[in-house]
């Protein structure tokens, strides 16, 4: 039985208890236990689960759409979504909606300042599909010379480790991140992360229109966001691969943290920029 009274997940969470009454009325949403005499009882997750619905409607989305968004993100531990993971912790990330002709721009952006300028990187990437890793490994091979630790998701068919490259990693089909998009790099001096997930469309991946496919995507230099997104890939890797897992993990522990610029205000205008060239 969960032990938290609806007045601690209030205080928790900064939502009123009336409020979460009325969304559980509403919306089913959370779900709590009962207590025999009827009382609800709350765990750890729900109060996780109502935080990234905060999270989101901070960021514009009504009740609704927030509450389903934490639903269809779920916990790292059920369907883990390295997306989820960062936009509900780091509420001034403002996502844009971005055409994947614009997400390889910046991804390019990102690959080749890591070939300039970052040390013994820890790379994480996430395709969707093979074929989209295929067309640019050379690029992750060239980065993998560098890092410390590579790896790529895809719906590659086993895991496989080709010197000289990344470990391929396959993306179960039931994780979100078969919808993601991430370009993840964390070194001691350098860090930027990429993350995005797909809206849906009548577009398919491959499709004649391939290149207009939305995401809503979110990118930052800060170095603690780039981490957690590390360390979320490090817990995907792990189901994949345990000892893969294990090393990035490591990893991670050990390293400090990128030199931290003014990296808000820089993501901010870069943010701007990026928006003005999707009008």
């Amino acid at each position: 039985m969960n032990a938290l009274a609806i007045k601690d997940v209030a205080e928790q969470t900064g939502i009123a208890a009336g409020t979460i009454r009325m969304w559980e009325q509403r919306f089913g949403f959370p779900c709590p236990d009962r207590t025999a005499s009827g009382y609800r009882r709350y765990g750890p997750e729900d109060v996780e689960a109502l935080r990234r619905v905060q999270a989101y409607r901070h960021r514009g989305l009504s009740v609704s759409a927030a509450i389903e968004r934490a639903r269809e993100s779920g916990g790292e531990r059920d369907r883990p979504s390295i997306y989820a993971a960062v936009a509900s912790t780091f509420r001034d990330l403002r996502p844009h909606v971005l055409r994947k002709s614009t997400l390889i721009a910046l991804s390019r952006a990102i690959e080749h300042e890591t070939l300039a300028q970052a040390a013994a990187p820890v790379l994480i990437g996430a395709f969707q599909r093979e074929e989209f890793y295929r067309a640019v490994e050379p690029r992750y091979r060239q980065m993998s010379h560098l890092a410390d630790a590579a790896v790529v998701f895809a719906d590659f068919p086993a895991v496989r480790r080709p010197p000289g490259g990344p470990i391929e990693l396959p993306i179960d089909p039931a994780d979100a991140l078969g919808n993601e998009w991430a370009v993840i790099v964390d070194a001691p001096g350098y860090a930027a992360c990429l993350l995005a997930w797909e809206q849906p469309s009548v577009t398919e991946p491959g499709d004649a229109n391939d290149l207009q496919r939305r995401f809503e995507a979110i990118w930052t230099i800060d170095p603690l966001a780039t981490r957690r997104a590390a360390q979320v890939g490090a817990r995907l890797a792990a189901r994949a691969d345990a000892e893969c897992g294990e090393r990035l993990d490591a990893l991670l522990a050990d390293r400090p943290l990128a030199l931290e610029e003014p990296a808000p205000a820089l993501t901010a205008l870069t943010n701007r920029i990026v928006a003005y060239l999707e009008d």
